[in-house]
């Protein structure tokens, strides 16, 4: 009869433990989160391009980073190339074209944690007018307090590989490259419920 009680309690905990998750919300520093892409061009050189100031949520659960979860969307003008004419002929009809004047998002749908600091982040990608599924390949940097405000604060970094193909962006391939390396570094500040 104990044996029976201990196991209906056990189970019980086990059920529960995910509704004893207590993610944390923070919201990105803009000042210190960067999307960085790169491309072969031609095969002579690698090209960068680079998002910065964009908004984003993260709910972060350290005890438990499965039940965590990120949201983040960006103007897709917010794009820097370093160049005007390489960004004017990404608005283009070779590249954006009709959603030039868009957003590009990005929604957690699920977390697993593949080490004390690491972790693969699948999501919907919304570029373009498309939507799919991305893994992220995330590493927590660091959490603690801000020297600079006293505020919680935590970082991330992230990479994944885009076919540019896949959410109608193929222009010119195969003359660049149409996988897309992205590397990801974020701040975020913890922020009152």
């Amino acid at each position: 009869m104990i044996s029976m009680l201990a196991r209906a309690v056990l189970l019980t905990v086990m059920l529960a433990a995910p509704a004893l998750s207590n993610p944390q919300r923070y919201q990105l520093d803009p000042s210190h989160s960067q999307i960085l892409f790169s491309y072969d061009h031609l095969g002579f050189s690698t090209t960068y391009g680079l998002f910065s100031g964009f908004d984003g949520e993260i709910l972060f659960d350290l005890e438990t980073p499965e039940q965590s979860s990120v949201r983040v969307t960006l103007p897709v003008r917010s794009m820097f190339t370093g160049w005007e004419a390489r960004f004017e002929a990404f608005m283009g009809p070779q590249f954006f074209a009709d959603n030039a004047d868009g957003d590009v998002s990005f929604d957690s749908t699920d977390i697993t944690v593949t080490g004390a600091q690491t972790a693969l982040i699948t999501g919907r990608l919304s570029l373009n007018g498309v939507v799919q599924d991305v893994v992220l390949e995330t590493r927590l940097n660091k959490v603690g307090k801000s020297p600079l405000t006293g505020q919680d604060w935590v970082g991330f970094d992230a990479n994944t590989t885009l076919q540019r193909s896949a959410f109608g962006l193929g222009g010119y391939v195969p003359f660049i490259s149409d996988d897309v390396e992205v590397q990801i570094s974020v701040e975020a500040m913890k922020v009152d419920p």
